[in-house]
């Protein structure tokens, strides 16, 4: 069984998480004013090119049948799917409805898979996401919970800033305080270099609204953890 590498920290909360020299920055995605002058297109040719001279001088045979097409490859993964949510046009369209029902109790939607890479290696870091909310007049289709994870996710991340990405948006959408998020994820950087730890996960959360009450933080995180199903 993964042993935690941390207590479900808030953000703003100390920790030595990045003591080897990469400090956290910010909670806003570091991007150059111009970053979006340059159609996908173009950025594919561009990453293709220089890649193919990472890999040239690592070493490899690019005349090989097998290594040949994988600038490209890498350079389309990078830019349609892995580091899509960079671009805004790619942000999920969210339709809100009427809470013609007064529901007026927790809703969470837990086990949301999701896949990032960590900035500081561009190695994977995969894992859980857990959200709740109570609603304030609108409720929102819940795969849109899960296209909103996904969109923060599909960038250079570190699991702080996702965490906070995600319970800020939601807190936008849905136009209500109430928002609990919390992340458990594995981190590459940790497993497959540096300490090679292949055991540990990270835990983060955005606890908001009445979820900073201890008996609605207790209800949410008991209900994530168990095996329980709302029948």
């Amino acid at each position: 069984m993964k042993q935690k590498e941390t207590s479900l920290n808030t953000p703003s909360e100390e920790r030595d998480d990045y003591a080897d020299g990469h400090p956290f920055s910010s909670f806003d995605t570091p991007l150059r004013p111009d970053a979006f002058e340059q159609d996908d297109e173009l950025k594919i040719e561009m990453i293709s090119k220089h890649f193919r001279e990472i890999m040239q001088i690592l070493g490899l045979d690019l005349t090989d049948d097998s290594l040949a097409g994988t600038p490209n490859r890498v350079a389309k993964m990078y830019v349609q799917e892995v580091f899509s949510g960079l671009n805004p046009e790619n942000k999920p369209e969210v339709t809100l409805f009427e809470n013609k029902y007064k529901y007026d109790q927790m809703l969470v939607e837990k086990d949301i898979t999701f896949y990032s890479h960590c900035e500081h290696h561009f190695v994977p870091i995969y894992g859980k996401a857990h959200v709740a909310y109570f609603p304030n007049g609108k409720v929102i289709g819940l795969s849109k919970i899960n296209r909103i994870v996904q969109y923060y996710a599909k960038r250079p991340q570190v699991q702080e800033r996702l965490t906070v990405q995600i319970g800020k948006e939601l807190k936008k959408i849905l136009h209500t305080e109430h928002i609990a998020v919390v992340l458990d994820a594995s981190h590459m950087c940790v497993s497959s270099r540096g300490v090679n730890d292949t055991n540990s996960t990270t835990g983060t959360a955005f606890f908001n609204g009445k979820f900073l009450d201890q008996n609605f933080k207790n209800e949410f995180l008991n209900y994530i953890n168990s095996d329980t199903k709302l029948r």
